[in-house]
């Protein structure tokens, strides 16, 4: 890839990172609370806040996706230097928010859909020691951490993609 298309791809993943960091920021701090401060019942508002989470899970895989794009053009010209250089720790970071989209999409919210299935009632009608609901409790509380985790990395990659190389040694400098 030329310097001036990696150089598009870099903002390009800088606003969807920023986009979906500030979408998420905003739901995480604003909506949710007050989603269980004014709902009837919590398990209504978990509910609700668990489609929405839903939807931003597979933003945040569209997302670093595209992010990705701006990693893939310069990989093989880094692999051959023997030191860590920025793109393999940008590498990393990506990857991390990948591999918590996945547990997220594919472990964690399946889990708690299950739990809510199999009970059939409102989470806080049961028991505070019932099985089910701390099981709900543990995983609502994983996917919370790794939701505020991946917001804290796309803030990182957005603000560090500038930083990547534009070129290899083979390459005219971007004009």
């Amino acid at each position: 890839m030329s310097p001036r298309t990696l150089h598009r791809l870099d903002q390009t993943a800088q606003i969807l990172l920023l986009l979906w960091a500030g979408a998420a920021l905003g739901f995480g701090v604003f909506s949710a609370p007050v989603f269980f401060r004014e709902l009837p019942s919590r398990d209504l508002a978990g509910r609700i806040a668990g489609l929405i989470i839903g939807r931003l899970d597979w933003a945040a895989w569209a997302v670093f996706a595209v992010a990705g794009l701006s990693w893939a053009g310069r990989w093989m010209a880094e692999v051959k230097e023997d030191v860590i250089g920025p793109l393999r720790l940008w590498s990393s970071a990506l990857m991390v928010a990948l591999l918590m989209c996945l547990a997220s999409s594919f472990l964690i919210t399946p889990k708690i859909q299950a739990i809510r299935a199999r009970i059939d009632a409102p989470i806080e009608s049961l028991a505070p020691d019932h099985a089910d609901r701390v099981a709900c409790n543990k995983a609502h509380g994983l996917s919370r951490n790794l939701f505020f985790l991946r917001i804290l990395l796309a803030v990182g990659l957005a603000a560090t993609v500038g930083l990547l190389p534009l070129k290899n040694e083979d390459q005219a400098p971007l004009a």
